[in-house]
């Protein structure tokens, strides 16, 4: 795995060169904990997720990423929201530089059991007040912001 960098609102981030179609899956289990892994790439804590492979949905690709970053089969539930912020760039080491847009659904477990991919560091259900005191780059804090205060519409920004 490669290494990431994450700028948010930042004049000196680099321009990006890429837009790649991307979502995540937002998972809370019976006691409000939310689905994180901790990112080998840049050590941070981030809802599963990645981009769309040609020939499938985003939401199949949802399914695919968390599956294969979690161990766990989920469904789609709902919407959280849209994230195409671009003021939040990630640069690659391989030279691309990409802008945010990440879809982020609701889902929920249907199967399968926690086990660590080689794209993470560990998968575990966090509460609230752990996810205020791990690593968490800003714009999943926003995520996690909108889901706390139970948005009866998606953001879309």
């Amino acid at each position: 795995m490669g290494s990431r960098r994450d700028y948010y609102r930042d004049p000196n981030a680099p321009k990006a060169n890429t837009l790649v179609p991307g979502g995540s899956a937002l998972i809370v289990d019976e006691g409000g904990n939310i689905l994180m892994q901790r990112r080998r790439d840049s050590g941070n804590w981030s809802l599963p997720g990645g981009v769309m492979d040609i020939g499938e949905t985003l939401e199949q690709c949802v399914v695919r990423e968390t599956r294969e970053e979690t161990g766990l089969n989920i469904e789609i539930t709902g919407l959280l929201g849209i994230y195409t912020d671009p003021e939040h760039i990630i640069e690659y080491e391989d030279g691309e530089i990409r802008q945010e847009f990440n879809i982020t659904y609701y889902g929920r477990v249907v199967g399968g059991r926690i086990e660590v991919s080689d794209e993470s560091t560990s998968v575990r259900f966090l509460s609230a007040d752990e996810l205020a005191d791990v690593p968490v780059h800003d714009t999943v804090r926003l995520r996690l912001q909108h889901h706390a205060e139970g948005r009866s519409q998606p953001y879309l920004g």
